[in-house]
């Protein structure tokens, strides 16, 4: 294999194409044996109104089950190196610039998100602002296998 990614980057969000990127994380991490697969979700701080603490603590606490929640899966499927990382902030501006040179990503996989036709048009998906600004390959998942 001309390519062996050794750090791979999966962006999660508990949306449904996040479910199918991280089924296809799995098998990219499998063929890349000795690969660390770091799973992140970044809490979109933006959405709280006055960061009312309870509901980025509730986030917060969302954010860390379903992390762990893939992790186990990750090494019921045999993946040794799994992290997980949780941020706070701009998702496209996160995973693209600081935490792709953070983890040093060689691939970042995601799911195409699920905006409808208007939101997309008017802020765009953060699949399309990793595309258009990782330093690194993309991967963007858009079926379930």
């Amino acid at each position: 294999m001309a390519n062996h990614y050794k750090n791979i980057v999966v962006a999660v969000d508990g949306s449904k194409e996040a479910e199918y990127a991280f089924r296809k994380s799995i098998d990219v991490a499998k063929r890349n044996e000795g690969s660390i697969l770091n799973i992140v979700n970044v809490i979109d701080t933006r959405s709280f109104e006055a960061y009312e603490l309870s509901s980025v603590e509730r986030a917060q606490q969302r954010s860390e089950e379903l992390l762990n929640g893939y992790k186990e899966q990750a090494e019921v499927e045999g993946i040794e190196n799994v992290k997980v990382v949780i941020e706070h902030g701009s998702p496209r501006n996160i995973i693209t610039k600081e935490l792709a040179n953070l983890v040093e990503a060689e691939l970042i996989i995601c799911g195409a998100t699920g905006l409808n036709a208007v939101e997309r048009f008017l802020i765009g998906s953060v699949s399309e602002a990793i595309v258009r600004s990782a330093n690194c390959d993309v991967l963007v998942i858009r079926t379930p296998e």
